[in-house]
């Protein structure tokens, strides 16, 4: 093998190397790094309004300020292919990430939470959670 061409393979492997290694950084850094989920799912009162299910959607985001809430999610329902196991009756679902239980307790009883609460309840009909730790 000629010198440039060994150069050539040696940089083009390292280079490959290098980006394998940083494309499977995320997977296992993200790995239990927020184990405990709230997820929540809201039917509205008045299903058909876009306008209450935005004045919600406004209402959930405001969520984010409290600071042991390590990420939120805020969705509405997805056109996705009907299916028996799909429940798409819901009208906004809020989905967060806590570091340890301690930090979503401290969220049920938060200012911000609660604030949330007294503005927004008047726009639900139904309200599920699911609370759920890394297996």
């Amino acid at each position: 093998m000629k010198t440039s061409n060994r150069r050539k393979f040696i940089i083009t492997t390292a280079a490959l190397a290098t980006g394998a290694a940083a494309s499977a950084l995320p997977l296992t850094s993200m790995a239990n790094k927020y184990p405990v989920v709230h997820h929540v799912f809201f039917w509205l009162k008045n299903p058909g309004s876009i306008d209450d299910r935005d004045k919600l959607v406004a209402g959930v985001k405001t969520l984010s300020k409290i600071e042991t809430i390590r990420e939120l999610r805020v969705g509405v329902v997805a056109s996705t292919e009907k299916r028996d196991v799909v429940d798409n009756s819901w009208a906004v679902s809020e989905l967060m990430f806590f570091s340890d239980l301690a930090g979503q307790a401290v969220y049920q009883t938060h200012p911000i939470h609660l604030e949330f609460i007294k503005n927004c309840s008047h726009l639900w009909e139904k309200v599920i959670v699911y609370d759920a730790v890394d297996a």
